[in-house]
């Protein structure tokens, strides 16, 4: 089959394209599976010892890995919920102050604006059971101070530490979404004497589900995975306490020298991620086709 003067431009376009990929993705990707089904360490990096599936056997037999997927279980799900429920208030009722001073969007987002390591070492520093103003304060006005980094409070620290920063995106998903409801459709609704509740629950909300249900899932994701402002404010914590998957990775690969477990446990990381995305993909389109049957 021939193929046309179009078609021949179109995959010359796409060549740059293509090419990128090959070159910076399947290669990695590649060396990873080798690593993964091999015995290698720092001086074996060259010459792995295939080994089949022994280090997923490892991986999935050590406690440590189960403990730290029921950290990032609890604290993705935990903040995502949340930080939706959050921006999703605060994209409804500062809707008006928004849409009337587009500049409060710039103040709104700027935790998102600084590096989450940064975060992590800013808190750090102001939770710090000696020299942080805060525990200080509280001491000098009530007495006493919670240890808000040691193993009792160090998870909710850093559930707070995350929604404060990451609340802004899910404030923006529905900010959008929110004010892209056509206008006609709430005004229908408060001519049939219909309450702002009413409205909220039985219009604007539905509108939304879509929105919502991509939010939860990429703020998951993201918590799920959470590496830089865990490390940075706690570490793994004391006695492993806030030891999250991405951690668990680190500490297997640079300080264990177990590379080809690492590599295992970040597979499964990917595969456990892309089953999320999956689902999510299949409750938007779900969701989009209820919306246009109805």
């Amino acid at each position: 089959m021939r193929t046309t003067p179009q078609q021949r431009e179109g995959r010359l376009l796409l060549a740059p394209l293509v090419a990128f990929l090959l070159l910076f993705l399947s290669f990695p990707a590649l060396v990873d599976i080798v690593y993964a089904l091999s015995d290698v360490s720092f001086q074996t990096m060259r010459a792995p010892e295939l080994v089949g599936f022994r280090n997923f056997g490892a991986v999935l037999v050590d406690p440590e890995f189960w403990s730290a997927c029921w950290f990032s279980l609890r604290f993705g799900a935990l903040t995502a919920v949340i930080e939706c429920l959050l921006g999703l208030g605060l994209a409804i009722f500062l809707s008006p102050v928004v849409s009337r001073h587009g500049w409060t969007t710039a103040v709104l987002m700027l935790p998102m604006m600084v590096a989450p390591s940064m975060v992590g070492l800013m808190y750090r520093l102001v939770l710090h059971e000696f020299a942080g103003p805060l525990p200080y304060y509280l001491t000098l006005w009530f007495g006493t101070s919670p240890a808000f980094l040691d193993a009792s409070h160090a998870f909710w620290t850093l559930v707070v530490v995350e929604v404060l920063q990451w609340t802004p995106f899910a404030f923006l998903l529905f900010h959008v979404a929110y004010i892209s409801i056509p206008s006609e459709i709430r005004e229908a609704a408060a001519m049939d004497k219909a309450r702002p509740w009413q409205i909220l629950w039985r219009i604007e909300l539905p509108m939304m589900k879509a929105t919502i249900a991509i939010a939860l899932g990429i703020r998951f994701i993201d918590g799920f995975r959470v590496f830089d402002n865990v490390f940075a404010l706690t570490g793994a914590g004391a006695g492993g306490s806030t030891m999250s998957l991405s951690i668990y990775i680190y500490q297997s690969f640079f300080k264990g020298g177990q590379i080809g477990q690492a590599v295992a446990a970040s597979a499964l990381l990917f595969l456990a991620s892309l089953v999320v995305l999956y689902g999510g993909a299949m409750l938007k389109s779900h969701l989009q086709k209820r919306r246009l049957a109805a």
